[in-house]
């Protein structure tokens, strides 16, 4: 049988941990990346949202970012590597720490936001991540954008490494991801992420803007869980790739 794991950004919306409505996202995913305090979160998120995985047996990876939350981490910053690398450890430092009272084991990390984006293209950033993140525990899976440039630099620097697509974002022709700028750069419609969670599982393709076929290989699946139909999508995704024979599990089972 085919397998996938199914990811998806938790610990960042304090409405949605109070609404019952992150909790119901854990019944349709594999793996949570949990947000470290820097593009969003606080020790309380983090330790509600990591005790939701355990309760719900599902992985649990570090999702840093810039620490920009006016912006959620989504503006794009020119920081030297030292200071990447320092905000990096810093943030899953943190997070490792709630994990360990939580009885919790962190098995991957992935970048957020223009972070992870600009580590796509900037093999130095790709390379200041990896190292914030070796000086914190080198024992980890890396997760990056499927057919970028950090994946060869997290490789590299001796990690295990994750390729990733999603499947509630457009493509460009490139691979690279429709920069949130766009209007359509986020697939709001459950079944049309649904179709493109299989297309990735099982054509190892995307479909791009221009109606251009992609070609990319990846072992997880994001889902984004701030976005206002997550829930649906996650089901519609969780149900149709289930249908068409692929395994839903995490990186690290």
């Amino acid at each position: 049988m085919r397998y996938v794991d199914v990811n998806c950004d938790m610990g960042e919306m304090p409405e949605a941990l109070a609404d019952g409505s992150q909790e119901k996202l854990m019944r349709y995913v594999s793996s949570a990346n949990v947000a470290c305090g820097g593009h969003a979160g606080d020790s309380r998120m983090m330790r509600a949202t990591m005790e939701q995985a355990l309760r719900h047996g599902v992985a649990i990876g570090a999702h840093p970012g810039y620490e920009d939350r006016a912006n959620l981490g989504r503006t794009e910053l020119q920081l030297p590597s030292a200071e990447i690398s320092r905000l990096v450890h810093r943030q899953l430092a943190t997070l490792g720490e709630i994990a360990t009272q939580c009885g919790a084991i962190i098995g991957h990390v992935k970048a957020h936001g223009a972070l992870y984006n600009q580590a796509g293209r900037d093999r130095q950033i790709a390379r200041a991540i990896a190292e914030g993140v070796r000086r914190w525990n080198a024992d980890v899976i890396l997760v990056g954008l499927a057919g970028s440039v950090m994946l060869d630099e997290f490789q590299a620097a001796g990690f295990p490494i994750a390729a990733e697509a999603f499947a509630d974002r457009r493509y460009e022709t490139n691979g690279s991801l429709r920069p949130r700028k766009f209007q359509d750069s986020v697939l709001h419609d459950p079944e049309e992420a649904a179709v493109q969670a299989v297309r990735i599982a099982e054509r190892c393709s995307v479909v791009a803007v221009d109606r251009s076929i992609v070609p990319l290989t990846a072992q997880t699946i994001c889902i984004h869980g701030d976005t206002p139909s997550a829930l649906e999508i996650a089901a519609a995704v969780h149900r149709t790739l289930t249908e068409a024979g692929v395994e839903i599990k995490s990186l690290t089972k």
